[in-house]
């Protein structure tokens, strides 16, 4: 049975909505979560730097699987070649002593890379099976919002899911908000890993223009 969206008096509604989108500037600024990997250098040519990010994301991929004998694996070695397409941005320091008179300083996009990992059976996503590439559009409906914190953190859960590409809040009441998903995979396996992740839960109950419903654990 698919139930009407709640509705709630205007000044009450409009007063929450003002409350909500005026959270979204902070939470566009906030960006991607990130991973840092270093590799000593001896210069910033472009030459050395190739490697030096290769080695970095070497030790990202050792950090986040927690075996260093896995960059070994052939697959995952053509991958970290291929280590420019994962970088946010990078920086060098000076050393005071060692080997190599400077560091690189690589951040990474924890999300490519989560989802590099999981091609292999690795890293945290490693239990989740990967999604098929289908480029979906969907709207989803949030229940259990009590207030801008809540608000905050089912803004800050989608905006770092693998599989959302964008969002954008349409509507809000008194508990919850209608969300438009720009998704990478299809609804079922967006469901299902968010159910693995258990910020959200399925919801009981659909609403009117909802693909699916889903309500935020307290």
């Amino acid at each position: 049975m698919r139930l009407p969206v709640p509705r709630v008096p205007g000044p009450v509604r409009g007063t929450v909505l003002a409350m909500l989108l005026a959270l979204l500037p902070a939470m566009a600024i906030a960006g991607p979560s990130s991973y840092t990997g270093t590799a000593p250098v001896n210069s910033q040519s472009d030459e050395e730097r190739t490697g030096a990010l290769q080695t970095a994301l070497a030790n990202v991929v050792i950090e986040q699987t927690g075996d260093s004998g896995v960059i070994a694996r052939p697959e995952l070695a053509k991958a970290i070649e291929k280590a420019e397409r994962y970088v946010l941005q990078y920086s060098y320091r000076r050393n005071s002593a060692g080997d190599a008179p400077m560091t690189l300083v690589a951040q990474f996009d924890a999300g490519a890379v989560d989802q590099m990992l999981q091609k292999f059976g690795l890293g945290a996503l490693a239990a989740v099976p990967v999604a098929p590439e289908t480029p979906t559009e969907a709207t989803v409906w949030i229940g259990g919002i009590r207030d801008a914190d809540d608000y905050a953190r089912v803004i800050g859960y989608l905006g770092h899911n693998n599989f959302v590409k964008a969002l954008q809040p349409t509507q809000a009441t008194s508990d919850g908000i209608l969300v438009h998903l720009s998704l990478s995979t299809d609804v079922a396996h967006f469901l299902g890993a968010v159910a693995m992740e258990r910020t959200l839960a399925e919801g009981t109950s659909h609403v009117d223009g909802a693909d699916a419903a889903l309500v935020l654990g307290h």
